[in-house]
This record gives structure tokens, sequence and C-alpha cells, in this order.
């Protein structure tokens, strides 16, 4: 292929859609200009990034193939924190639809986690999150706030799933099947969603209560039991938000 009398736009275009033909992978990669031959190393990259995204919706292939048309993934943020609400999301995705760098919530940047947020919100069929507060989880424990908090979400999708995938926990008392997969967020695209809308729904909770409460440094760690955050502790004392179940709050309020 001669593409010596191609513009690099003319040139990207061809690499836009279908699969680019070997010939014109080969003819990029010995033209004199550099930004052509970069082409196929892009290409490349996009390439096997489409197939881990694609590799993700393996158990909602498989729900699909019992039946389910809609597939609902299911995760929390929160469940360690000294602070705060745990937040959990529920996510129906069309099913392989294609999120560049979709993953579980923790191995990705603020950053990246916030534009994903926004695109999840604009493509996904069906997005839902619930927020239990700290006094909830100190009256009733968080394992069963983090419980609750799923049902919720589940029970406030439209449409309504007709499988559900959940990361690690099992929901026995949905009325449709449910699969626990541990370490479902970097297993199931589902599921990846559902962690990232919780996690920046979460953050999004503790950078707002960071002005609330500014001696505390929550807008940097989110409540957990960092050193900047027990010292703050060891200072001030618990906060209104501080759960009062979990130590060191619970010593401190003996």
């Amino acid at each position: 292929m001669n593409i010596d009398e191609m513009t690099i736009k003319e040139i990207e275009s061809l690499f836009a859609g279908e699969r680019p033909k070997a010939e014109l992978i080969e003819a990029c990669r010995s033209d004199a200009r550099a930004a052509v031959r970069r082409f196929p190393l892009r290409w490349e990259r996009e390439e096997r990034e489409r197939e881990r995204v694609a590799a993700l919706y393996q158990y909602e292939y498989e729900a699909r193939a019992r039946g389910a048309e809609y597939i609902a993934g299911v995760d929390e943020a929160g469940r360690g924190p000294l602070a705060g609400p745990v937040v959990v999301a529920a996510v129906i995705l069309p099913l392989g639809l294609f999120i560049p760098k979709i993953n579980d919530s923790k191995k990705l940047s603020p950053k990246v986690r916030e534009s994903l947020h926004d695109l999840i919100l604009e493509k996904a069929v069906a997005v839902r999150h619930a927020v239990i507060d700290e006094k909830t989880i100190d009256r009733i424990n968080i394992y069963q706030a983090t419980i609750n908090g799923m049902y919720d979400a589940i029970f406030s999708l439209t449409p309504e799933p007709q499988e559900v995938l959940i990361d690690a926990v099992h929901l026995d008392k949905l009325p449709m099947p449910s699969l626990s997969i541990i370490k479902g967020d970097a297993k199931s695209a589902s599921i990846a969603a559902a962690s990232i809308i919780a996690k920046v729904e979460r953050d999004r909770l503790m950078d707002a209560y960071d002005k609330l409460y500014p001696a505390y440094g929550f807008a940097q760690h989110k409540g957990y039991g960092t050193a900047q955050h027990m010292n703050a502790i060891k200072k001030y004392g618990p906060c209104p938000i501080h759960r009062r179940t979990f130590e060191p709050i619970r010593s401190l309020m003996i």
C-alpha cells in the first residue's frame, strides 16, 4: 500500500472503525513520518484494551445465556473507614459496552474514576446508589448496613434486573438469581462500574464533609485511619460523622 501521498489525517481515518489491513499497518511502520509510525502502536494498545474489557463481560454473557436480559452489578465503597457513610451502587450496562479503562475503582486514579463515573451515567441502562449513614452503621453494624444498602440499590433499579452479580457478598432475599464473585470488581464489567459509581459518590460526600469539619482532613483520606486522621482524632476528638462503634472511636467514647 502506498501512503506516501496521503496526509496524516487521511491515514488516521483508515484506523477508525474496522480492523486495519495488514498492508496498511506495515506501510505505516515504515513511513518516514513519526506520527504515522505511531498509528499502529496506538491501534494495538486500543485493541488490547478492547480485548481486556470484552473479557470482563464473561459473567454477563453467561447470565444472558441463562435468559437474563438485564444484569446488574453491585458493589460498595466505605466499609472500612472510621467516619462517614457506606455507599452502595447497582449498575446495569448494555451487554458488551466498551468503556475504556473500566476496572476495580481502587486501581484507578481519582481523575479516571471521575471521567468513568460520568460516562457510566451516560451510557448505562440504569444506575442507582444508596447511602447508609454512620448512625445507621453504628446501630446495625457495617455488614448489615452494607447488605441493606445493596438491597436498596437493586430494588430501585428501573428496569428491574433479571440477574444480579455481587462483589463478594451473598444476598439471600433477592427474588431473582444472583451470583457472589470474589474480587468481582476486577472480574465483571457491571460490578466494576458499580464500584466506580459507589467510590466517586462517597468521595464527593467526604469532600463535602471536609468543608464542614476541616480539622480532620476528610478530603485527603476519605475517613480511613491514616496517620493524619488518627492524629486529628487524638487532638480534637471524634466529630459527628465518626463511627462510634469503630475503634479507636469506641474507646474514646467510654
